[in-house]
């Protein structure tokens, strides 16, 4: 499933064609995706502008004029892709094939864009797993998004909050950062990567970096730093291209050839001095990677 980085990509990608875009028509190829559409779907969202798109998590906002805020998820494989007038083709080199059938082919929305030129944006999501729903007022009060913590991609999210949210917590440190009602969008891609750039083993206590000391001080704010920028980086390198996560343009994210831990079980670990190598366990049904020898 694409994470905070990917969702953020997606979010940039569609923003100069969307953001300020009239929604002229909307074509609704099915009645549900993983819930069905909301009523009168397309007739609340066509004739009308889209004044702003954001993001919260891992999901897609796009406030419309007079109108609800559409609230999109990408699922296990939904996609967006822009197309234009004169070039049916999607934009972009393909380095991996992605789903074209038109069946896949769920929502279309045919726009005029703030430049008055026609476009479409089309989503498409072979496994059905994404959804796109109404928020009646605010975005924040949808049941969706209401319980969702901190976003880790600012200053907000420093040492003194990482304690603050983690004090007397047993469960592993993994399974608190990917706790979605303390930090919002974390995944476990990123979580490992983190988690090895702070020096910090995912099987530890979470409340051990929360306690008084100096030493569990500079952990939890080591720990911060390091969520920051491993989220920072992927944005910047445009996300992971796992499975079938692509840009708005139909290529791939390049984050994937930096991860240090991630899928990498059996390797050497990257950090100077290190003897030692990823390990791989399940925690919660999930994958983790790994150094025992510098992660504790």
């Amino acid at each position: 499933m694409p994470e905070l980085p990917e969702v953020e990509t997606v979010r940039r990608g569609l923003q100069p064609v969307l953001e300020g875009a009239r929604i002229v028509s909307v074509e609704m190829r099915r009645p549900n995706l993983r819930y069905p559409f909301p009523e009168r779907f397309v007739e609340r969202l066509e004739g009308r502008t889209v004044t702003a798109l954001g993001r919260r998590a891992k999901y897609l906002t796009a406030h419309i004029e007079d109108g609800p805020v559409l609230i999109c998820h990408l699922g296990m494989s939904g996609s967006f892709r822009i197309e234009t007038d004169g070039d049916p083709d999607t934009p972009g080199v393909f380095h991996h094939e992605r789903s074209k059938a038109s069946a896949h082919d769920h929502v279309v929305f045919n726009l005029t864009t703030p430049k008055g030129d026609p476009a479409r944006i089309v989503f498409n999501d072979p496994r059905r797993f994404g959804f796109m729903l109404f928020a009646e007022g605010l975005a924040e009060d949808h049941p969706m998004l209401a319980g969702l913590g901190v976003e880790p991609t600012g200053n907000a999210l420093d040492g003194k909050l990482l304690a603050d949210l983690f004090r007397d917590k047993k469960t592993p440190l993994k399974a608190a950062l990917l706790d979605q009602r303390l930090i919002a969008g974390l995944g476990n891609i990123y979580v490992s990567e983190a988690l090895w750039r702070a020096g910090l083993s995912p099987l530890r206590a979470a409340g051990t970096i929360a306690v008084r000391g100096k030493k569990a001080a500079e952990a939890s704010e080591k720990l911060a730093v390091a969520i920051r920028s491993v989220i920072a980086d992927a944005i910047a390198a445009g996300g992971s291209s796992l499975r079938d996560y692509v840009h708005t343009d139909g290529s791939l994210g390049y984050f994937q050839h930096s991860f240090s831990v991630y899928d990498r079980e059996g390797v050497a670990c990257p950090t100077p001095g290190c003897a030692g190598h990823i390990e791989r366990v399940v925690q919660s049904g999930r994958s983790t990677f790994y150094c025992s020898s510098c992660q504790r």
